[in-house]
């Protein structure tokens, strides 16, 4: 069989695999995230005892022989590590929004721009530029005693394999130190960021990507290859590989990613270019902060059950009677396709006629036109695979393909794990059909009617958006 390590924010999974790609089992275990006004951060002991915990139980589930297995996880966040991969601190989230006032300063002098203009990142206040420059401020111990500032990923895969030194792959590394024309470090962003004396905690580049044979978690010897990071570990899972093609995850947060051979440098900084495996070929990826937490916050503020929102969808038009929702509840703001830290949620239209349903579906409504900014920020001009939690739902489905006014392929299951198992046959030289480990559960076609209503409503979501923005810039 064929194992796929897929640690998430907050829920750690393992997946089995036969050799045609199907899913044979999967294991999972939640962790904690330590959230206090605005510092956001996880065990990282917790986080690699969750590894080895799924690890185990999925061995005894599935007791063949594990042919092979790839690692993917979270990116972004500052994972300190000392040499033998062990924690400094705890880990600061990509949730983390301290270092925001760092970032702003950045925004307004210019050193953003720079950056992006040099890397095609981003950089939103839980990026490791941020985060490092605000350690290196108000924390330079845990500066002084690591050995690198690493990516969850890399940190698992250190500790499983027993490897010498920390490294990390080209997909974490693209934000935002990495160029992507040389696929090295940019020790001018380095500098830019008041980070030249921390250069040193920069864990190099495995490109390929690194490998190594497990000593911990699965059977000893077991070949392990350490990423690409979820997004682009999706991205392979889904199939999205040809230029134009497009991922959307709809998850936790949003992420839209385009296949590309291109790299444009100009325009609105967003988002950033994610490098691949293969020399030439990126992502361009847009991971919005907004995403199901939106529908979550909702769900949760109306005493309404995930198990009721298809029917509720059902039981109001589009356009949810008037009410419109700017699901923008992440309390570092958005980063893309935009960057600003101190925009905040909006809902208007609403009275005491205002139902649940209205309220749930507007959210939907307003979540879809997010990703539908940032799938034509990205560039989507092909095929559109959506993965994620909030598949679940045929009647959201069904929505996100009017707005979207698009066919969506829709491919479940541990769509991560799926991907970092690709990867990891890619980098071992082991044939697997690809085409048919990433053949979609399902096809949603959009409603033309929908569809030409949403269009205009699209157009309404960016005026109030921009209005948004101008407040929250002052």
């Amino acid at each position: 069989m064929y194992v796929g390590i897929d640690v998430g924010t907050s829920v750690v999974k393992a997946a089995a695999f036969d050799s045609g790609g199907r899913q044979l089992a999967v294991e999972s275990r939640p962790v904690e995230l330590s959230l206090r006004g605005g510092f956001v951060e996880q065990d990282m002991d917790e986080v690699y005892g969750a590894v080895v915990d799924v690890l185990g139980k999925l061995a005894g589930r599935v007791p063949e022989p594990v042919e092979l297995a790839g690692l993917t996880g979270q990116g972004d966040g500052v994972w300190l590590v000392d040499k033998e991969g062990r924690p400094v601190r705890s880990a600061l989230s990509w949730m983390d929004g301290r270092a925001h006032q760092l970032l702003d300063q950045w925004l307004a002098d210019g050193t953003f721009e720079t950056v992006f203009r040099r890397t095609g990142g981003a950089m939103f206040p839980g990026s490791p530029g941020p985060l490092l420059a605000w350690l290196d401020r108000y924390d330079p111990k845990s500066l002084d005693v690591a050995a690198a500032a690493v990516y969850c990923k890399d940190m698992v895969f250190q500790r499983l394999t027993g490897a010498a030194r920390a490294t990390t792959d080209v997909s974490d590394a693209s934000m935002p130190f990495l160029d992507p024309r040389t696929r090295s470090y940019d020790n001018r962003v380095v500098e830019l960021l008041g980070l030249t004396r921390r250069r040193r905690l920069l864990p190099p580049v495995g490109d390929p990507i690194t490998t190594g044979e497990a000593r911990e978690g699965l059977p000893s010897g077991t070949r392990i290859s350490n990423g690409p990071y979820d997004l682009p570990a999706c991205a392979l899972g889904a199939g999205v590989t040809e230029p134009g093609d497009g991922l959307l995850i709809v998850g936790t947060c949003l992420a839209a990613l385009v296949a590309t051979t291109e790299l444009d440098l100009s325009g609105e900084p967003a988002g950033l270019y994610i490098s691949t495996d293969r020399h030439g070929h990126r992502l361009r990826a847009m991971p919005a902060m907004v995403g199901t937490a939106a529908l979550d916050w909702v769900l949760s503020t109306t005493g309404v059950t995930h198990a009721e929102v298809d029917e509720l969808l059902a039981s109001t038009p589009p356009g949810a009677h008037g009410v419109r929702v700017l699901p923008y509840f992440a309390p570092s703001g958005e980063r893309a396709p935009f960057v600003e830290p101190h925009l905040r949620a909006e809902l208007s239209g609403i009275s005491l006629e205002t139902s649940k349903a209205d309220l749930i579906r507007a959210t939907c409504e307003g979540i879809g036109y997010a990703a539908r900014h940032c799938l034509e920020a990205a560039g989507l001009t092909g095929s559109l695979a959506v993965c994620g939690g909030g598949t679940r739902s045929s009647a959201w489905m069904q929505l996100l393909a009017d707005v979207l006014g698009r066919p969506l392929r829709v491919v479940e299951g541990e769509v991560g794990a799926r991907g970092a198992v690709l990867a990891a046959a890619e980098r071992y030289g082991v044939s697997l059909d690809a085409g048919v480990w990433t053949e979609p559960t399902a096809i949603v076609e959009p409603d033309p009617g929908r569809s030409a209503y949403y269009s205009k409503g699209f157009q309404e979501h960016l005026g109030r958006l921009d209005e948004a923005r101008g407040r929250a810039g002052r």
